[in-house]
C-alpha cells in the first residue's frame, strides 16, 4: 500500500484530499498544527486503520517512519483574515515548512506537490492569468507575506527538482469553494452565506467590480490528483474560468439563500486584486482537466452545508472575540 502525508490536512483543502487519497486505497497521513485547521473536518477518518494524524508544525523537523511515496504540501494560512493576524507563522511555513518537506521527500525518494496560489500574480496587468506570466506582487505591502510566501516556496521547489532531482509538481490554485470552509476565513463566499445567514447585510468592499472565479472543491481535488499523478513539473493552474464580479457574486448570494439583505460597501483593501481568471489551457493539455460543476451546482452544496451548522457556530466562528467575551 503506497503511503502519502498532507499537510495542512485538517483544513479546507487538506481534509477533501485526505478523503480523496483514502478512497483511492492509500494509506493518508494528514499533518496539521490546528493553527486554522479543525479536527471535526478529519474526524469521520480517525477510526480508519489506513489514516493516521500527527499534530506538528512542519515549519520545525518533520519525522516520518517508514516509506512515502507522496507528500501534498497544503500547510499555510490561505485567507487574509489569518495571514495578516499570523505573518510569521505564515512565512515560516512556506520557507521553513516547504524546506523540511522537500528534504523529507529527498530522504525519502518521495514525489512532493505544493499547493501556490493565484496570488503569485498578485494584482495581475495580464488577464487571463496564464502560467508564463510573472505577476505584479507588492512585496512589503499587507499581502506580500502569502504572496511572497508561496513564490519563494515556488523557487525552492524548482531547485530541489533542479539539483537533487525530486520529483516536484506545482499547483497554482484559483478560488476555491464547498463544505467545510471556514465562516470567518475573510472570502467573500463565506462571509457573503454567513452575513445571509445571520439576517445581516452583506458586506461589499471597493464597489464590487473587482472579479473572482470560483472553483468547486470536487473539481479542485480532481485537478491536483491528475497533476500529481503526471510527468509535468512546471506550474499548473487549477481553476474555474467562469468569472464573476463581486457584486454580481453578492447578489446571487441573496438570490440563493432566499434572503433580503443589503448590500453595503466598505473601502477596497490594500492591494486587493482588481481581477482573478485562470487560463487554464494548460491543464486542458496536459492533464485533460477541466471543471465540471457548475456554480449554481456547487453553491447549492455549499449552502446547505453552511445551513447545517449548529446556529452556533454561525456566531463563534464569524465574532471569535466578542463570542469568548459571553
Amino acid at each position: 500500500m503506497k503511503k502519502v502525508l498532507i499537510t495542512g490536512g485538517a483544513g479546507f483543502l487538506g481534509s477533501h484530499l485526505c478523503d480523496r487519497f483514502i478512497s483511492e486505497g492509500y494509506h493518508v497521513i494528514a499533518m496539521d498544527n490546528l493553527i486554522t485547521g479543525d479536527m471535526k473536518n478529519i474526524e469521520h477518518l480517525l477510526p480508519l486503520e489506513h489514516f493516521e494524524f500527527y499534530h506538528h508544525d512542519v515549519s520545525k523537523y518533520i519525522h516520518i517512519p517508514g516509506q512515502l511515496d507522496y507528500i501534498l504540501h497544503f500547510a499555510s494560512p490561505a485567507s487574509p483574515i489569518d495571514y495578516l493576524k499570523i505573518p510569521i507563522p505564515t512565512l515560516k511555513v512556506g520557507s521553513l515548512g516547504t524546506h523540511n518537506c522537500l528534504g523529507l521527500a529527498l530522504a525519502k525518494g518521495a514525489r512532493m506537490l505544493i499547493a501556490s496560489t493565484s496570488e503569485v500574480y498578485g494584482d495581475p496587468q495580464v488577464h487571463p492569468q496564464n502560467e508564463d506570466y510573472w505577476g505584479n506582487v507588492n512585496p512589503v505591502g499587507p499581502r506580500g507575506v502569502y504572496d511572497e510566501a508561496k513564490r519563494f516556496q515556488e523557487a525552492m521547489t524548482m531547485a530541489y527538482h533542479t539539483y537533487h532531482d525530486v520529483e516536484t509538481r506545482i499547483v497554482r490554485i484559483f478560488n476555491t469553494y464547498g463544505p467545510r470552509m471556514r465562516l470567518n476565513d475573510g472570502r467573500a463566499l463565506p462571509a457573503f452565506i454567513g452575513q445571509a445567514l445571520r439576517g445581516e447585510d452583506i458586506t461589499v468592499f471597493g464597489d464590487g467590480s473587482q472579479t473572482r472565479s470560483f472553483c468547486y472543491v470536487d473539481d479542485l481535488v480532481e485537478g491536483i490528483y491528475r497533476l500529481l499523478m503526471s510527468d509535468y513539473v512546471y506550474p499548473v493552474n487549477i481553476g474555474n474560468p467562469d468569472e464573476i464580479s463581486i457584486l454580481e457574486f453578492a447578489k446571487e448570494i441573496i438570490e440563493l439563500t432566499g434572503t433580503d439583505q443589503q448590500i453595503v460597501f466598505k473601502d477596497l483593501p490594500k492591494d486587493d486584486p482588481k481581477q482573478r481568471k485562470p487560463d487554464i489551457g494548460r491543464a486542458k493539455e496536459i492533464l485533460n482537466w477541466e471543471p465540471k460543476i457548475g456554480r449554481t451546482e456547487g453553491l447549492k452544496v455549499t449552502y446547505e452545508y453552511f445551513k447545517s451548522l449548529p446556529k452556533e457556530d454561525l456566531y463563534k466562528y464569524a465574532y471569535p472575540r466578542e463570542f469568548a467575551k459571553k
